[in-house]
């Protein structure tokens, strides 16, 4: 598959749906070829501000902003944004929820009840194409933070880089290993190998996204094991990895956070039935923020 690249038609359908943005979604994107205006790095700090009601089912809308004109994307407008896009995702159960929420986005329905079953297919990867509009989606099952490491290694030997990359990882490691820094020294090497991908001059970059751990109702949790490992204070301790090893862009890392723990926390302890996988409401709100950053970005 070509590269990704703005057609005409394209330039325009982004120039009507953003009027304040000039967008060229390539622009290099590390911190060594590019920053943000003081404007784009407001309206960035407040993606994540949403608001949430749960009658008569959970659902999301963005906090007023007089700064910022945030886009709840149909599938009409993600579609022209991500045409000829391949995006790669890559974690654990998170990740695939990301992907089941972006294929709700991009799918009708009917479409979508088709590819659920493969898409969820216990620990497996998953691989569609979307020849109509050029769009390629892959899930790399990566539970460990070292699964990711290799794949990052592989882009950069291959030089085979996606448009888009979204990762995340931690529960696994919370539940099987359970020290946080041994999970923080592993996010280490995921952010040099990150960092990598953005290194090489006139290269075009892909946009990277970091999926946060989400907030963890341990009463909800369906094992004994999980119950007395995956624990508020744990969680803490990871999430403080996380940050303290500089993974998130604001932190000087590579990665926009898209905050799974904060939007989690909004939805609140009724969006999850088994205390850690939470409503799709929860995982569209994480995609539409994902495209509007996207935006931001590329000002």
């Amino acid at each position: 598959m070509g590269r990704w690249r703005l057609s005409r038609r394209k330039l325009l359908f982004l120039c009507v749906l953003c009027t304040s943005l000039l967008l060229f979604l390539h622009l290099p994107t590390s911190p060594h070829h590019f920053s943000l205006s003081p404007s784009s790095t407001l309206c960035l700090s407040r993606l994540h501000r949403i608001s949430w009601t749960q009658s008569p089912s959970p659902a999301w809308s963005w906090a007023k902003s007089e700064n910022c004109r945030f886009r709840r994307f149909s599938r009409k407008h993600a579609s022209e944004l991500l045409r000829g896009a391949w995006i790669l995702a890559a974690g654990d159960s998170q990740a695939r929820l990301v992907v089941l929420a972006l294929l709700r986005l991009l799918l009708d329905p009917t479409e979508v009840s088709t590819v659920e079953p493969d898409l969820f297919r216990r620990h497996s990867d998953y691989h569609i194409t979307l020849p109509d509009r050029g769009i390629r989606v892959d899930f790399i099952w990566a539970p460990y933070e070292s699964n990711i490491t290799w794949l990052l290694r592989d882009i950069r030997h291959t030089r085979h880089y996606p448009d888009l990359l979204i990762l995340g990882s931690g529960l696994w490691h919370m539940l099987h290993i359970t020290n946080p820094s041994l999970y923080g020294t592993a996010l280490t090497e995921i952010k040099q190998e990150a960092v990598s991908l953005l290194e090489p001059s006139g290269s075009l970059h892909p946009h990277m996204f970091w999926l946060g751990l989400p907030k963890l109702v341990n009463s909800k949790l369906n094992t004994e094991e999980k119950k007395e490992k995956m624990t508020g204070n744990m969680l803490e301790a990871y999430n403080w990895e996380v940050k303290w090893r500089g993974m998130p862009k604001g932190s000087s890392g590579p990665f926009m956070l898209l905050d799974i723990g904060l939007l989690t926390r909004g939805c609140g302890p009724l969006c999850t039935l088994d205390g850690m996988h939470y409503d799709g409401a929860v995982y569209d709100a994480a995609v539409n923020i994902m495209l509007n950053s996207m935006l931001i970005e590329s000002q």
